[in-house]
């Protein structure tokens, strides 16, 4: 039996959503705009910093796959709770290991904490903003992950601010994972416990988790998973490709001074979000396909644009169009795995674990192609990504029953 909300405990439960999308943003940032002072107070050169990054990496892919366990044993609502804790545990370990320990090692031990737990949240958050979705019968995951890319402007904004004022490492990271911790407790408050994320304490007939985990593996099994998989991949490469190279692409491709070329990322991530925030009805209008085949085209343009254009000013339209581009990739892809309630948490982490590995693991392979034949050709890369992230779109088209993304004419 699936819960009857009332009108206010739906609002109550969305607005809980919001809120850990953005503190999982809040979280990233609040690391990525620390790097430059850990750095420094500890003393380590790039290939270090890599192995930070790479051990934040590896975790958080181990947090996706067991967040499958998770749900299995626990539920959503139990799930995100632990999972927050966790990484506002590994922010804060960020910050005694930087300024307390001055230890390479411990930093590198709250970064794992930080990627589990970071890992583990994002599955199961997306889980139950599709599951809000079916309640209300409209495309709000794009809204939801605009709230992710908030928490991470929030999140960078406070840690430019804290660097300004020459708040060391310790503190900033302490506040923040006490925020997070907040954030933890009001939202368990309000999600309400639904058997659809195996929260629910049903009857004596409920199958034992072991069936259930064994039930979530199978959508290893659909070849659907894999098509959306490549929507994903092509667009959580393009993006995870723009956050670690598109700034240095505009200084050593265009001549651009790092100022500009943080700009350039800035431009990127504004234009991306206002896409996540206003999509939504798009999408209900026009499809979930069609949505994503014009995407795929101003992804590619947008790339093209960025990598060819002579001056500065068309460089920055193509940040803004590739920006607009990879936007809604990602959360319409998880919205599209989670079409049938009973299967939706098994295939949310399947595809968004496709869509996590090419956003981790593609920004370095692209650095080392780079080395190779230059950063601006590398991006070239990502217009046949992007390319076939369209062609794979039909794979987004509603399954039998499901109302949202289905789009609408008027008759």
């Amino acid at each position: 039996m699936e819960l009857v909300l009332s009108r206010s405990q739906y609002v109550r439960w969305r607005t809980a959503v919001f809120a850990i999308f953005l503190a999982s943003g809040l979280s990233i940032a609040t690391w990525a705009a620390r790097v430059p002072a850990i750095k420094q107070t500890l003393g380590v050169d790039n290939i270090q910093i890599g192995l930070m990054l790479l051990g934040a990496g590896i975790a958080s892919i181990v947090g996706l796959s067991l967040s499958n366990v998770v749900l299995a044993r626990f539920g959503a609502r139990k799930g995100m709770l632990v999972a927050m804790f966790v990484f506002a545990a590994g922010v804060a370990i960020i910050g005694i290991g930087t300024d307390v320990l001055h230890s390479f090692v411990v930093v590198i031990g709250g970064l794992v904490l930080f990627g589990l737990g970071n890992g583990a949240v994002d599955v199961m958050m997306n889980v139950e903003g599709a599951a809000i979705e079916k309640q209300s019968s409209k495309t709000i995951l794009p809204l939801f992950h605009g709230f992710f890319s908030f928490g991470t402007v929030i999140g960078a904004g406070i840690g430019a601010l804290a660097a300004a004022w020459h708040v060391n490492v310790l503190v900033h990271t302490a506040v923040m994972a006490v925020i997070i911790v907040g954030i933890a407790f009001a939202t368990y408050a309000n999600v309400p416990a639904r058997e659809i994320t195996g929260d629910a304490d049903a009857a004596a007939d409920k199958p034992h988790w072991r069936e259930r985990l064994h039930t979530s593996l199978a959508a290893w099994r659909e070849p659907r998973t894999y098509a959306l998989g490549v929507i994903m991949l092509g667009m959580a490469f393009a993006e995870g490709g723009a956050n670690d190279w598109l700034a240095l692409g505009m200084v050593d491709g265009h001549g651009a001074t790092p100022a500009i070329g943080a700009l350039g990322l800035t431009v990127f991530s504004v234009s991306m979000t206002v896409v996540r925030v206003f999509g939504g009805p798009l999408v209900d209008r026009f499809g979930r396909v069609a949505t994503l085949r014009v995407l795929a085209v101003l992804a590619a343009g947008g790339l093209l644009l960025f990598i060819l254009a002579p001056n500065i000013p068309l460089v920055f339209v193509g940040a803004a169009l590739w920006g607009a581009g990879v936007s809604l990739g990602f959360p319409l892809g998880m919205s599209a795995a989670a079409d049938d309630p009973a299967k939706a948490a098994a295939r949310v982490s399947a595809a968004a674990t496709i869509g996590y590995i090419s956003f981790l693991c593609g920004p370095p392979i692209l650095g080392f192609i780079s080395e190779q034949i230059g950063l601006l050709n590398t991006l070239y890369i990502l217009v046949v990504l992007a390319v076939a992230s369209g062609l794979a779109s039909p794979a987004a088209k509603p399954i039998a029953g499901s109302t949202v993304g289905a789009g609408h004419t008027h008759h």
